[in-house]
């Protein structure tokens, strides 16, 4: 069974690659936490983040959006003492306003994940990369989010955060095309 060239490295990893990765999620708290660990993950590997999760997921009320929006100072100071999490001022207070932007999207369109997948159209892109190599850090559409992201107060959204949010969240199929997953999100919609 052929897997993605970047899911070989550990358990973790293959788990990840052959269970979440790449699945269309329409949950907000869900799309918050890939938010959060992409952003997390800026200048660090994917599998170091991976390890630091579940971590995360405490640290963050398990990514209850409006419990995040209301972290206050001392909460944040807190986290910084946080061996589990990555400890990074910066990360830290953006996961915070990322939660309170992400209450006034929801304000506005009804959920986050609407407001999101408007950036595809409403249905996963299907690409067809035969090898790791070709797949993009970027697309047009990664631009246009962190664009309308950054243009409402998100931070640590950049187009390459962005693009490798929308592989994880499922807004991209971009399992290389002799991965068995490749042909098994290809037969699924959002």
């Amino acid at each position: 069974m052929y897997r993605c060239q970047w899911a070989r490295g550990s358990e973790l990893e293959i788990r990840y690659h052959d269970v979440e990765w790449g699945v269309p999620v329409r949950d907000d708290r869900v799309l918050f936490e890939f938010l959060t660990l992409e952003g997390a993950q800026a200048g660090l590997s994917w599998s170091t983040i991976l390890k630091k999760r579940d971590n995360y997921r405490q640290a963050f009320m398990g990514f209850d959006v409006a419990s995040v929006a209301r972290y206050d100072k001392r909460q944040m100071a807190a986290l910084l003492e946080d061996q589990g999490i990555v400890r990074n001022r910066l990360k830290i207070a953006s996961t915070v306003s990322n939660a309170q932007h992400i209450l006034t999207v929801k304000h506005e369109f009804g959920s986050f994940a609407d407001y999101i997948w408007q950036f595809v159209d409403g249905e996963p892109i299907q690409n067809q990369w035969r090898a790791l190599a070709e797949i993009p850090a970027h697309s047009p559409e990664s631009q246009q989010m962190s664009k309308d992201l950054r243009r409402r107060g998100f931070r640590f959204v950049g187009p390459t955060i962005c693009y490798a949010f929308m592989q994880a969240v499922g807004m991209v199929n971009d399992h290389e095309t002799r991965c068995f997953r490749h042909r098994q999100l290809g037969k699924r919609s959002g």
